[in-house]
């Protein structure tokens, strides 16, 4: 029987820094204000997009209590949680429980190789640690330790261990995904993946970093599916794409950060040792955003 609770639209929020090492909690308020207002479903900061790997715990600590201050209890706030030591992983998740959040989403970091009984062992400790529905997050882009399909299924009988979002670029593996986990957890589209394409075939909903800079026009998309509307709703995707092809060229951070910046928000440039954008870069970034209004 599948779980009710998290479904829609949830933005990666980026992590503005400011040259003297702090966030910039007043654009980052900003942002999240009208994200909110645009009709997203949850906010995510901690994600990808919020280059997690680049913050030290107090940053951390100071942007999700910056979105839950904002936030207001609005719409559910899901941090994410990355960590090399089990240990770490299970503070950084029952202190943003404490904080206010409402699910943690779950990352993986690691150095050396970890085996799938170790990889098990992580995800476990984060979902016993707090009460709060965890989401699986995965990207084989980035992560040296993948989740195999028979970890999914394994992790899956946790109680509380409810979504995965798959950065896998392989939609088939989310169909085999929901085919294993039969219903004991939904999936969430990643911006790897055609969000229309996995709201037809099952998805609850998409997290991903383009919908920061394209609430209205993601949520209108996320409408469309709900409605059953595909033909409206393929049409619209399309141009959408292009965003993701920009991103793939591009580092991701910079193109989100570089976007807001476009569109009025002083979120600065991604941190080192990360380059910012390129002329070339912030050309193909604003024709992105021009093709669907979004700019």
């Amino acid at each position: 029987m599948s779980k009710p609770g998290f479904r829609g639209v949830f933005p990666y929020l980026v992590s503005p820094v400011q040259e003297n090492g702090e966030i910039n909690t007043s654009v980052l308020a900003r942002l999240c204000e009208d994200l909110i207002n645009s009709g997203v479903h949850g906010l995510t900061p901690l994600g990808s997009t919020g280059e997690f790997a680049y913050l030290g715990w107090q940053l951390r600590r100071q942007v999700v209590e910056t979105v839950i201050s904002v936030n207001k209890n609005r719409v559910p706030v899901i941090a994410g949680v990355a960590s090399t030591t089990t240990a770490d992983a299970r503070f950084q998740a029952r202190e943003f429980e404490r904080m206010g959040c409402n699910g943690i989403l779950a990352i993986l970091e690691t150095y050396f190789p970890v085996s799938d009984e170790g990889i098990y062992s992580y995800f476990k400790a984060i979902a016993d640690a707090v009460s709060v529905p965890v989401i699986l997050y995965t990207n084989p882009n980035f992560q040296r330790s993948d989740l195999s399909l028979a970890l999914i299924e394994k992790l899956s009988h946790i109680e509380n261990i409810s979504y995965i979002k798959d950065a896998s670029n392989n939609t088939g593996r989310l169909l085999s995904i929901m085919n294993l986990v039969e219903g004991r957890m939904q999936v969430f589209a990643a911006s790897a993946h055609i969000p229309v394409c996995v709201m037809l075939i099952g998805g609850v909903g998409w997290m991903a970093g383009p919908a920061c800079v394209a609430a209205k026009q993601s949520v209108e998309l996320y409408d469309l599916c709900c409605q059953g509307n595909w033909d409206e709703a393929m049409l619209r995707q399309r141009p959408f794409w292009r965003l993701n092809q920009v991103f793939a060229k591009y580092n991701l951070a910079a193109c989100i950060k570089g976007g807001l910046e476009l569109q009025g928000y002083p979120v600065g440039p991604p941190l080192p040792p990360q380059a910012a954008l390129s002329p070339e870069g912030i050309a193909d970034v604003r024709n992105a955003l021009l093709a669907i209004g979004a700019l």
